[in-house]
């Protein structure tokens, strides 16, 4: 239902003293998971870039075991950084109240096994 004229006048006006808020902007920032999310990703691509520090130096010095260290520690930025690039985009996040909540693991799971007895059952009867 559309809204009349005095309630998209009314509505303009909140978005705009709404945006012009501050406080307010940094406030929606703070409980938006992707905002998380992009600000992990840049802490683990500095640390990637640490790491290969570490195996550049490790390498010139012949320093195994700080050149295998440095590796470690690029692999882990790496894992870190494609976890947080899941959880920001992952589609069932929300942020409610300023906490972001998902669907847990278990609902997934199900989820999946579900779509897979669905197939199983849909399968073609002559391919046994």
């Amino acid at each position: 239902m559309p809204l009349s004229e005095h309630e998209q006048r009314l509505f303009d006006q909140i978005e705009r003293s709404l945006a012009e808020d501050p406080k307010f902007a940094s406030a929606v920032r703070a409980s938006d998971p992707r905002f998380h999310a992009r600000r992990r990703l840049l802490v683990a691509a500095f640390v990637i870039v640490l790491g290969l520090g570490l195996v550049v130096y490790g390498t010139v010095s012949r320093t195994t075991p700080l050149g295998v260290a440095g590796f470690v520690v690029m692999l882990g930025a790496a894992a870190f950084a494609m976890q947080s690039r899941r959880k920001g985009s992952a589609p069932d996040l929300q942020a409610v109240g300023g906490t972001a909540t998902r669907r847990t693991r278990q609902t997934r799971k199900s989820g999946f096994l579900d779509r897979l007895e669905d197939r199983w059952r849909q399968r073609p009867e002559g391919h046994r």
